[in-house]
């Protein structure tokens, strides 16, 4: 900083107390401006927000005397992460409309026809309409192309009154037969458009119930995160209803057309028949060349495209850190880069597809120059009339291009198959933590005495780093427990032991006397609230996140949950009060807003065990205040266990362990950890050191520097 302009947006205000100028800012307006020392002097909004920070720092004299329980453990581990239980955001290339599946995509065991159709069995009765609709429809198409072809017949006819006679029957035929296929058609799409879109619902819903009752360690496998999961729900269905509702459609109709068409055509004139089907395979490659090329000769063009996605959506989504260090140049140099070798690969691909298109053009109309010269000669000699050799022509021919818009599925049939057991591992798969476990005892009221006994833990996606050995660890019903220590200590690891989103490879954790693996899960964390330094808000309204807590809350009991958690005041100031949308994640709130709206959740679930992690680290001052207040009223009674970095949130706690690498290094109440002179005691003397400094300006006028400089006042 030292020669630059700087400007510091900072919470802990012992940290720009050398700023030149300092600006308080309230409600989008300047309030105060100055430096440090005068500031303090106008005992102002400044002064205030200093005074709340130098509370926290200095305020050592709050005591209890209640009397804790724990024992020291040994352990060699390695350091743990912290646990985090949130959603993970949405990858670039999703958000702009890339599959991130398209990457990497598992080979699945595709199903057995009997799990298809018992998937569909709820549906069966559309199903059967919408096969009746389709059969009739693909059978009329046949004799309309023989109908058309009579009625050209008609016209070559030098019969006196012949043509007026034959094209009015054909034009009564025409409408009566319209009117039917009308309805044979609606018939068709509308039952198999139920059915498929009850099938994805069904599969949808299958795979989320699956996916919700999973345990927390699945979750962290980079296969399953938030964004693959949300991709395979959206993908996987749609393709499961190609496999199975499309599937059946277009087989249905195309295959009535087909068996028609042959029956139609070997009546007919078998001859003509026999030679167009000999050239089925050429009109067929060809057709379905064709259609493939129209799609787009790219095929999974995305994919080649994807680097260049990728770095797009990097780039768009800190377009401020873009913009900040003027970095565009260097994007667009990126993008173009990664546009080169696609486009490259686009310019061959496109050289061997117009080529390949070229051929099959040229095999589709030798088929037809060799059946029509066949039939010219049938006719030449008697064998057949004209029209019979143009209907069974024409015939074929609508049956050939049936033939290639079936073969044109047979991608999508694969998908559909692979996606179909993609669905079937995730419904078949058993979760490790069953939340649901009939053969487990039901929590119906507990006191909360917690106790870790002789436990192992590694965190299930990193098996070869211990965290806990032979952790013992002892929470008194309605005691407070605060757990203290550097980050990856361990501190977060034994929330989520306690939560029960991982199991240890031994020992036990237990409530009340009772292994929590015995207990049903669901309903003992219907006793247990937890409140994050992130909290997990949903995109709904303020009183529908805050009921989250209890589906059966009354309005009246939401408030008094808001009310309780010192966020009443600012929700009835919102826009809409409690009605107020939130957005993804709680965006439309602070962060301490978003912390008491949490709080409130954890109010009305009413719990007999909190469990509070990191709640108030990321707060500024004012905001720290209104939500330690709400969560000591929380804490009144319950069982709590409160991790912290700001060591004076967690003086008036009953019990303090310390934690280094896993092991319980120091364990007591704040005053004799205080005094003992070690690891707490050292964790809080660095704490109180930035304090000190701004108590000295407040008393005596002056401090010094970091540079040397003494600023008076």
């Amino acid at each position: 900083m030292v020669g630059r302009t700087s400007v510091m947006v900072s919470h802990r205000l012992s940290t720009i107390r050398y700023a030149d100028t300092i600006a308080v800012m309230q409600n989008g307006k300047i309030v105060e401006s100055g430096t440090h020392e005068e500031l303090i002097k106008q005992d102002g909004s400044y002064s205030s927000l200093l005074q709340f920070n130098d509370d926290n720092g200095r305020d050592l004299s709050s005591i209890n005397d209640y009397s804790c329980s724990g024992r020291h453990s040994r352990a060699s581990s390695l350091s743990s992460r912290a646990f985090s239980f949130r959603l993970s955001a949405q990858s670039d290339i999703e958000s702009l409309g890339f599959p991130e599946a398209a990457t990497e995509r598992k080979v699945y065991r595709k199903p057995s026809l009997k799990r298809l159709m018992e998937l569909n069995a709820p549906d069966w009765p559309y199903t059967l309409m919408g096969m009746l609709g389709a059969i009739t429809a693909g059978g009329s198409m046949p004799l309309f192309v023989m109908g058309i072809t009579q009625g050209l017949i008609a016209f070559y006819s030098t019969v006196p009154g012949y043509l007026s006679i034959e094209i009015q029957k054909l034009s009564m035929l025409f409408l009566g037969a319209g009117t039917a296929t009308l309805f044979f058609f609606v018939m068709e799409h509308y039952f198999f458009g139920v059915m498929s879109e009850n099938v994805t619902f069904r599969v949808r819903h299958l795979m989320f119930s699956a996916i919700l009752r999973y345990e927390v360690g699945w979750f962290e496998d980079e296969r399953n995160s938030s964004s693959r999961i949300a991709s395979r729900l959206a993908s996987d269905a749609t393709m499961v209803k190609a496999a199975v509702a499309d599937l059946l459609c277009t087989l249905a109709h195309n295959l009535s057309l087909i068996i028609t068409a042959f029956v139609v055509a070997f009546l007919l004139e078998w001859r003509i028949a026999l030679v167009m089907i000999s050239t089925f395979p050429f009109i067929v490659t060809s057709a379905v060349a064709q259609r493939q090329f129209l799609r787009g000769f790219g095929g999974d063009v995305y994919k080649a495209y994807l680097r260049a996605n990728t770095v797009a959506g990097e780039a768009v989504s800190n377009i401020r850190t873009v913009a900040a260090f003027c970095a565009e140049d260097k994007v667009m140099q990126l993008f173009c880069k990664e546009l080169q070798c696609p486009a490259r690969d686009s310019f061959y691909r496109g050289q061997i597809a117009g080529s390949a298109f070229g051929v099959s053009q040229c095999f589709m109309f030798c088929s037809y120059a060799l059946t029509l010269w066949y039939g010219s000669y049938l006719i030449k000699t008697g064998y057949t009339s004209f029209g019979h050799m143009v209907k069974s022509f024409t015939v074929l021919l609508v049956t050939a291009l049936g033939i290639a818009e079936t073969l044109l599925l047979a991608p999508d049939i694969i998908k559909g198959l692979q996606s179909v057991g993609a669905v079937f591992e995730i419904l078949d798969r058993k979760t490790e933590i069953d939340p649901d476990d009939h053969m487990a005892e039901d929590v119906n009221d507990i006191r909360g005495l917690i106790r870790l006994k002789n436990v192992t833990f590694k965190y299930p996606s990193r098996p070869n780093i211990t965290i806990f050995e032979d952790l013992n660890l002892k929470v008194g019903a309605g005691r407070s427990l605060a757990l203290v220590g550097a980050s990856g200590s361990g501190k977060s690891s034994i929330i989520a032991l306690i939560a029960r989103f991982y199991e240890p490879l031994s020992g036990s954790v237990m409530i009340d006397g009772k292994d929590i693996r015995k207990l049903r899960l669901r309903s003992l964390r219907r006793h247990i609230a937890l409140v994050q330094q992130e909290p997990s808000l949903f995109s709904t309204s303020v009183y529908e996140n805050i009921r989250y807590g209890r589906d059966d809350a009354t309005e009246a009991e939401v408030i008094e949950a808001a009310k309780a958690a010192n966020a009443d005041n600012f929700i009835s100031g919102l826009p809409n009060g409690y009605s107020t949308e939130v957005g993804e994640r709680g965006t439309q709130l602070s962060g301490g807003q978003k912390q008491r709206v949490a709080i409130a959740r954890a109010v009305l679930k009413n719990p007999a065990i909190l469990l509070l992690d990191e709640a108030t680290s990321a707060l500024d001052t004012e905001s720290e205040r209104a939500v330690q207040d709400a969560l000591e009223k929380l804490m009144k009674g319950r069982t709590t266990v409160v991790i912290a970095h700001r060591l004076s949130s967690i003086q008036h706690v009953d019990c303090i362990a310390v934690l280094e690498a896993g092991r319980i290094v120091e364990e007591g109440r704040h005053a004799d950890l205080a005094a003992s002179r070690g690891p707490y005691a050292r964790l809080l003397r660095l704490q109180q050191q930035g304090c000190n400094h701004s108590l000295s300006g407040m008393q005596h006028g002056y401090m010094q520097d970091p540079l040397g400089r003494q600023t008076c006042g």
